[in-house]
């Protein structure tokens, strides 16, 4: 029994050793310091920024004339003849009308705005999810103290009710009962510990880097507090909302197809200038000198295609129906503002509720009882109970207030602003 005990205690001890050498060794990032790590090694942000830059070098494509057709050609005038030769060479070029040129253009300078406003969205949510990260992290770092606060008092009191029995002052069920209780706390401390790691390595998958260990987050919940008016919060989102700025700007993309479109069924000339020689002819029938040659010539298509518009009425559907995506997307943007302002104002109300004393008489009443038990006047059932109400009401606590800092972090996101720093 004396070996059980002293070997839960030394457990203890040196659990709490490594716990202290390990919190040194960590390194410590903050909220801000990590959201500006977030976007500088992202591998998604970086890999969507590529889009912009492909989308300016479309401008730079859309911009070039066609290119010049160089044309060469010989003939022989009569095999066998001496009729003579013929070289020749000509210079063509398609001559784009209906301004073409310039609606390539613009298609593309609206394109490239398009994919800038895609980029603002994607690092919006983003920096969402990367901040609903650390407030789970956080959330798991201040559950495993919860449990590590838990687990020690239980095994103090099972050193102290292993002494009085010894004394002969409690029953060996009694001492027995605390030291199994400690027994499974340990338990849970190593669950919430494993909680804990999982939550810090999720991180490094925003950080794209291969440190998955060695880390820790550091603040707290009083950070994620705000005032805000609903009918502010709904103007502003739809006027600084990437993804509603990213459908307004594609209606306009849209119509700049169009105008592709409309320019393309204009008929463009095809322009040649040309040289020949004709070398000496010495047939004795129709001998002729050497004679040279200058040709100039125009093309005109005949686009039968024309009759055919299926391309301007598809560019005018997808015109219709991304100013129809704009209109869905501005009307659920006023409903998801409205979620989100609901649901954190639900969450204030339950962090209040607990500031209104509820873990002050909690940890009064455990000290209460633990006292009485001590002085024999209660029993230990009473003190488990009593440490298990408290426990429930400290994790809820934290629950609420990373319930409270993910609303926030939503209706912000909801909302199209960003103000968070702790």
């Amino acid at each position: 029994m004396k070996i059980k005990v002293h070997f839960i205690i030394i457990s203890a001890v040196l659990l709490g050793m490594t716990g202290r050498l390990k919190a040194q060794e960590k390194e410590l990032i903050r909220f801000d310091e990590y959201l500006s790590l977030v976007g500088k090694n992202n591998l998604g942000y970086a890999a969507q920024k590529y889009n912009v830059s492909m989308a300016d070098a479309a401008i730079q494509t859309a911009g070039m004339f066609p290119d010049p057709q160089l044309e060469m050609e010989t003939t022989n005038n009569g095999v066998n003849q001496n009729m003579g030769y013929v070289y020749g060479a000509s210079l063509g070029w398609t001559l784009e009308m209906g301004r073409k040129r310039k609606a390539r253009i613009n298609l593309a300078r609206d394109q490239s705005e398009l994919s800038k406003t895609q980029l603002q969205d994607f690092f919006r949510n983003l920096r969402a999810d990367a901040g609903l990260g650390y407030i789970d992290a956080l959330k798991s770092k201040a559950l495993l103290e919860v449990q590590q606060d838990s687990y020690k008092n239980i095994l103090q009191l099972a050193k102290s009710d292993s002494i009085r029995y010894r004394l002969g002052t409690i029953s060996l069920v009694t001492s027995k009962q605390s030291k199994l209780e400690a027994a499974s706390l340990l338990n849970e401390v190593y669950q919430a510990e494993s909680a804990e790691q999982q939550a810090l390595t999720s991180l490094s998958v925003f950080l794209s880097d291969n440190k998955i260990t060695g880390r820790d987050v550091v603040g707290d919940f009083t950070a994620f507090n705000r005032d805000f008016s609903i009918d502010e919060l709904i103007v502003h989102a739809l006027n600084e909302r990437a993804d509603l700025l990213a459908a307004k700007q594609n209606t306009q993309v849209a119509k700049s197809q169009i105008s592709l479109e409309r320019a393309n069924r204009k008929i463009d000339l095809g322009i040649s200038a040309g040289a020949e020689r004709h070398t000496e002819a010495t047939n004795e029938i129709a001998p002729s000198p050497t004679v040279n040659a200058v040709k100039l010539g125009v093309s005109i298509p005949l686009k039968f295609s024309n009759r055919r518009n299926a391309g301007l009425k598809i560019a005018e559907m997808a015109h219709s129906q991304a100013e129809i995506e704009y209109q869905q997307i501005e009307q659920s943007i006023r409903a998801e503002v409205m979620q989100a302002y609901q649901q954190y104002i639900a969450t204030q109300k339950q962090v209040k509720q607990f500031h209104n004393g509820m873990l002050t008489e909690a940890k009064s009443i455990l000290e209460g009882i633990t006292y009485s038990y001590k002085r024999g006047e209660s029993s230990i059932l009473e003190v488990l109970n009593a440490q298990r109400t408290y426990n429930g009401i400290r994790k809820d606590y934290y629950q609420a207030l990373a319930d409270n800092a993910t609303a926030l972090i939503e209706l912000e996101r909801k909302a199209g602003i960003w103000d968070i720093e702790f």
